[in-house]
């Protein structure tokens, strides 16, 4: 379904599709509850990539059940605490937090390296740890009230679960296993932690206008993420990684245009810090991986 398309261009519509999800989940969280957005984007998501891979004539039959239950028992926390911080941060900046996760590994490496007796610690490593925490403290900036201040602690933690997701999808890609499938066991995960969460948040009634923003994030979810998967399945992960950032752009025109958020010096230099340091890290990273054409995502 995007075996056509090249990486970079698979990874430039994803970043914006993408984007234009956040938009989705922004304007539905003044109607459900961030459990029940993850239920019916993971509802559609399933049954689409269920009829796709009928179809096309796949299976959804894995060999390694227990790799996609932890992947996404942690990508479907990450994508909750995700849509969460949407609802209550400006969009460019919740974006941002989950972008975060290129750091947030970095900071895994930094700890395996002390971890495991290493005689040093790569200083750039830190380096792009020390910016992309600049970076955060300068989009956040002091000023948050309560809600805000939770949006923003469930953003970061979005971003953290990202990372692990992320290490998880590679995992999956080694054995083999197709971006339908480990997109297709993500969404059977969501479907359940949505269907829990609902039991504590409660059930709203739908709307045409409602209804017709949940499918369009699932809709625009399943596709990005499939996109995204297979970017990485066939392209350089440096360059996708540095494309894929492109989404806080798209995300920040579309927070101006549509919801009227605030643009100031500071939040934007805290991006292109984070932005900066999410590609450096990447590319450390890459210098001491195995090359590109491994199956991975970053996205919950």
């Amino acid at each position: 379904m995007t075996s056509r398309l090249s990486a970079p261009l698979l990874m430039l519509s994803a970043s914006l599709l993408f984007s234009m999800m956040g938009v989705c989940v922004k304007l539905a969280s003044a109607y459900y509850s961030a459990g029940e957005i993850v239920l019916y984007r993971s509802l559609v998501g399933a049954l689409f990539i269920g009829a796709l891979t009928a179809v096309r004539g796949g299976s959804l039959r894995t060999q390694v059940p227990g790799m996609h239950f932890w992947r996404s028992t942690i990508g479907v926390l990450s994508l909750s605490l995700w849509f969460y911080s949407i609802g209550k941060l400006p969009l460019a900046t919740a974006i941002t937090l989950n972008y975060m996760s290129s750091v947030w590994m970095a900071l895994f490496l930094i700890g395996g390296a002390v971890m495991f007796g290493a005689a040093r610690v790569d200083s750039r490593l830190v380096a792009t740890v020390l910016t992309g925490f600049i970076g955060v403290a300068l989009v956040l900036q002091p000023t948050l009230d309560q809600d805000q201040f939770h949006g923003a602690f469930a953003g970061l933690l979005s971003g953290l679960g990202a990372a692990l997701a992320y290490m998880q999808v590679t995992a999956l890609g080694r054995v083999g296993e197709p971006e339908y499938r480990v997109v297709f066991y993500f969404s059977l995960g969501g479907i359940v932690a949505g269907a829990c969460l609902m039991l504590t948040g409660g059930v709203h009634a739908h709307t045409p206008y409602g209804a017709a923003l949940l499918l369009a994030t699932g809709v625009l979810a399943t596709v990005a993420q499939m996109m995204m998967t297979r970017a990485y399945a066939i392209g350089r992960a440096l360059k996708n990684a540095s494309l894929q950032y492109l989404g806080i752009a798209f995300s920040f025109i579309f927070g101006v245009v549509i919801f009227d958020d605030p643009v100031t010096l500071a939040a934007m230099a805290g991006m292109v810090l984070i932005i900066g340091a999410g590609v450096a890290a990447t590319r450390l990273r890459q210098r001491s991986a195995p090359a590109a054409g491994e199956s991975s995502t970053f996205e919950s």
